[in-house]
């Protein structure tokens, strides 16, 4: 959802850290205290997709894929110097310094202190690499002002590349890591998690439009269905909690050693993306956008995929998990970074991206 003005984070966002802490104490009580729940749900699978999460999943991506306008396509030769670089960033550098640092870390450094689920570990930061953040971008972007019709560009054309690659580098690198690969599953996943919600979300949208107009869609649709997307982070987040009760329980540093890497890796992306658009004199409101993309993550996808995947080994979801943990305050630090260094860059945009009216109806 783009604005004239930047919007301030609104208050679950900023304390989205605090309610994921939440979730885990109601979520490790329930497993402990009530382990039949979690056995109860765990009933509800077709193919290894558990039923209750995938529905919870879907509340929390279809809104995000309603707020993405598709036809900014048009507009990727306008500009193609700043996505070629979120391009590269994304899907080239991105998930292999990813699968480097947690492999360094799980297999490596912490190979003493988780013997048994490191690999877990590491497979589900393989997950969060290649998932760059969609819809959060926007909240980070309006924080720096960034260019709102480039943003949606850049997002738009990232969850697109998704379909075609986030399978066969998951499969390679989890094949690197020694996993065995669930095909099936695997392109199940994105089906239900990506395909459906976007193609669902774009027919919606279209549709929406034609009848009701542009405002309608955001202070009606989209403005009730993010309510929905809350509640369904944080029901999510109870459940998976209550499943990996026992191993959160006998293992709570782990929490903070998984998210050690994954800080890294966030940092990393960002200066790298960041700096290149500096180094390739981008204007500030299309540098900034473009290193929010790769640094953060699409961790409802990444969830959703380790739950399929792996329902057998809690370690994978976990991992993804903290990636959620650590999303808001890292990416807050980085935003004010972004906006303390802003002024090595281009002021005005020499290379102007222009939205289709339609989009900028959006920006409120």
């Amino acid at each position: 959802m783009l604005m004239k003005k930047p919007r301030a984070i609104s208050f679950f966002d900023t304390f989205l850290t605090v309610w994921v802490l939440l979730c885990m104490v109601v979520g490790v009580a329930i497993g402990k205290l009530l382990p039949g729940i979690p056995a109860f749900l765990n009933r509800f699978e077709i193919a290894n997709v558990n039923i209750i999460i995938a529905v919870l999943i879907w509340l929390m991506i279809y809104p995000m894929m309603l707020k993405i306008d598709f036809t900014s396509i048009r507009n990727v030769g306008k500009n193609p110097k700043g996505l070629f670089i979120t391009w590269v960033a994304n899907w080239i550098i991105k998930p292999f310094t990813m699968f480097g640092l947690a492999s360094l870390f799980f297999l490596v450094i912490y190979k003493n202190l988780m013997p048994e689920v490191g690999r877990e570990y590491l497979a589900g930061a393989v997950l969060l690499g290649a998932a760059p953040c969609t819809a959060m971008v926007f909240v980070w972007s309006s924080l720096t002002k960034g260019d709102p019709a480039y943003t949606l560009v850049q997002v738009a054309t990232n969850d697109l590349i998704i379909l075609l690659l986030y399978v066969p580098i998951v499969a390679l690198q989890l094949g690197i890591g020694g996993f065995s690969i669930p095909w099936a599953t695997l392109f199940l996943s994105i089906a239900l998690f990506v395909v459906v919600p976007l193609v669902l979300g774009a027919i919606t949208r279209s549709a929406v439009i034609k009848k009701k107009g542009l405002e309608y869609l955001n202070q009606h649709i989209i403005a009730r269905l993010s309510k929905m997307t809350m509640i369904g982070l944080l029901l999510t987040l109870v459940i998976i909690f209550s499943m990996q009760a026992d191993l959160i329980w006998n293992n709570p540093l782990h929490i903070l050693l998984i998210a050690v890497p994954l800080v890294i890796q966030t940092f990393l992306i960002f200066f790298l993306t960041y700096g290149a658009c500096k180094i390739f004199k981008l204007p500030f409101g299309i540098s900034a956008p473009a290193g929010f993309v790769g640094a953060s993550n699409f961790f409802e996808l990444a969830v959703a995929v380790a739950i399929a995947l792996f329902p057998l080994n809690p370690g994978v979801a976990l991992a993804t998990i903290v990636g959620v943990l650590t999303e808001v305050p890292v990416m807050l630090i980085l935003v004010k970074i972004a906006n303390k260094t802003q002024y090595g860059f281009p002021r005005a945009s020499s290379i102007p991206v222009s939205a289709p009216t339609t989009v900028r109806k959006e920006e409120k």
